[in-house]
Formats: C-alpha cells, structure tokens, sequence
C-alpha cells in the first residue's frame, strides 16, 4: 500500500540518519578517550563487547551456520582481524596524533580504495565518471594528508596519524572488497563472528602496547568510550543499517554513508573545538563530490556491507 510503503521510507531514513550521526561521532569520541584508554586497548574490548551482547540475538543463527563457520574460520577470521581490528587499532592510534576531523575526512576516501582494488584486482570495468570521482576524492583525502600542502607527499613529510590512516582506510577497503567471497551466513552470525575475531586478533597489539609500556587502562571515561564505540557506532547503527536496506534497499540506503565526514566534521568542531581550516571545506567538497560522481554510475548494490 502507498501509505505503508511512504512510513517504511520515513522509518529508513530516521533509522540511517541515527546509523550515520554515530559513525561521525566514533572518530570524536574516540579522540575524547585519547589519555583515559590506550588504542589497542580500546580496540580489543571494543569487539570483545560487542560480541558479548550479539552472542545472545545471534544465537539460534550461529547454531545454524555453524557448520559454514567451521568450514571457513581462517577467511572468517581474516575479515575481523583486517576489517575490524586493523582498522580500528589505526584509526585509534592516529587519534593520537592528528584531529578528529582530519580523521573522519579520511575516512570517506574508503570508496576511492575500493574502487582501486576493484580495477586493479578484479579487473571491473571502469567508466570515465568512476575515473573523475575516484580522482577527485583522491585529491580530497591528499589535501587533508598533507594539511593542505600536496608537495609534502613528494617529501613524505607527513603527520604519523594522517599516515596511519591511510592504513585504516586500506585495510577497510580491503576488507569491504573481500566482502565479495563472504561464506553464506546469516548476517547476525557473520557480525558476531567477526566481532570476536576481531577482539581476538588485536590482541598482539595490546602485547606489543604492553611490551612498549604504553598501555592506558580504561577509567570511567574510559570505559564510556569504549562502551560506546561498540554498541553506538558498531552493534546498534550497523543493526539499523541492516534493517533499513531491507525497507528501501541497498542503492538508496548506501546514499547516507555520504553524511559520514559530514556529520563526523560537525562533531569535530562543535564538541571538541577543532578549527575548520579551508583544506577542510575543500577536502570535503572533492571528497563528497567525487563519491556522488561515481556513484551515479553505480548499479544498485545487491546486499548491505558491514561497518566498523
């Protein structure tokens, strides 16, 4: 009925709007837990919660798909340690050395490494407005890297956390293009098994924090950090994520990954008090300009990605 089909469009969009304001507040408040928990830290009891609480929903399904997880538990294993725990332990070690916002502007150059992997490894076709869109979000994650200043990359003077997020986004690139071999589980089962690969692979990365004696305990905000990054911006948003790509499908509902660096920008400035400067605005036009450009090419995705 038109009516029914008008309220699940509105319900999509109120569920993806909250999905993408806590994806722009993970990288804010991951920079509030910079001193109170140290990133490996973070990293792994971000996971290890977040498979705690999905365990219980996702039961009947990994009862059902465990003879596909046991089928498959090293390429299982490899997409939390990659997509999840390497991401994570980048992203939240660069919270120490750059700001927020350069952090979530980065972030939406993902698509761009996607569309690189996909070329260069897969051999998909290519059109010229996919070519124009990944250059200009290329142009766009440059100019925020080098704080506005592109002869740096010649040098390779850059910051250490604009460089280690470069190595997030390509392990989340990597992990988003691997997507494609996924075993054939439930999705609840393939989050929850992968949250707590993730948990357990950074574990090395909390033994070499500790080797370095450079572990940071959670204290309260700590913990709240922490809390938060997995059940706001893991668990929850990625559930309504789920939820509204069955209501409106993936095309539409993938529009909103686009309010990301926006939101998460906003964030940056409004609760952290982080200077706006005009690489910033400019990053973000190329960034979000270029995303749109080749999305426009793009045929409608056939299922939701999961995100970190």
């Amino acid at each position: 009925m038109p009516g029914t089909a008008r309220g699940n469009t509105r319900l999509a969009y109120t569920w993806l709007l909250i999905a993408t304001l806590a994806w722009g507040l993970n990288a804010v408040v991951g920079k509030l837990g910079v001193g109170h928990i140290s990133p490996m830290i973070m990293t792994s009891l971000r996971w290890a919660i977040a498979a705690g609480v999905a365990v219980p929903f996702a039961w009947p399904y990994l009862v059902r798909d465990w003879p596909v997880i046991r089928r498959y538990p090293g390429r299982l294993a490899a997409y939390g340690v990659v997509g999840f725990a390497c991401f994570n332990a980048a992203m939240y070690s660069a919270l120490n050395h750059t700001a927020a916002v350069n952090v979530v502007i980065e972030q939406a150059g993902v698509p761009g490494v996607i569309f690189a992997l996909n070329f260069l490894v897969l051999r998909q076709r290519v059109r010229a407005a996919q070519l124009a869109g990944f250059a200009l979000t290329l142009a766009g994650v440059v100019l925020i890297v080098t704080h506005g200043a592109p002869a740096r990359m010649l040098s390779l003077d850059l910051n250490r956390g604009d460089a280690l997020m470069l190595v997030a986004i390509l392990c989340y690139g990597g992990f988003t293009v691997a997507l494609r071999a996924k075993p054939d589980l439930h999705h609840a089962s393939f989050i929850t098994v992968i949250c707590a690969a993730a948990a357990l692979g950074a574990l090395p990365f909390v033994g070499l924090e500790y080797a370095q004696d450079a572990i940071i305990w959670p204290d309260a905000t700590g913990w709240a950090v922490v809390v938060f990054a997995a059940l706001g911006p893991g668990l929850i948003a990625q559930a309504l994520f789920i939820h509204s790509n069955a209501l409106i499908g993936a095309n539409r509902a993938g529009v909103f990954f686009n309010l990301v660096p926006i939101f998460g920008t906003l964030f940056a400035v409004l609760l952290l008090g982080e200077q706006l400067a005009w690489f910033h605005i400019a990053a973000l036009v190329l960034v979000l300009g270029g995303i749109a450009l080749a999305e426009r090419t793009q045929p409608a995705a056939s299922s939701p990605k999961a995100r970190p």
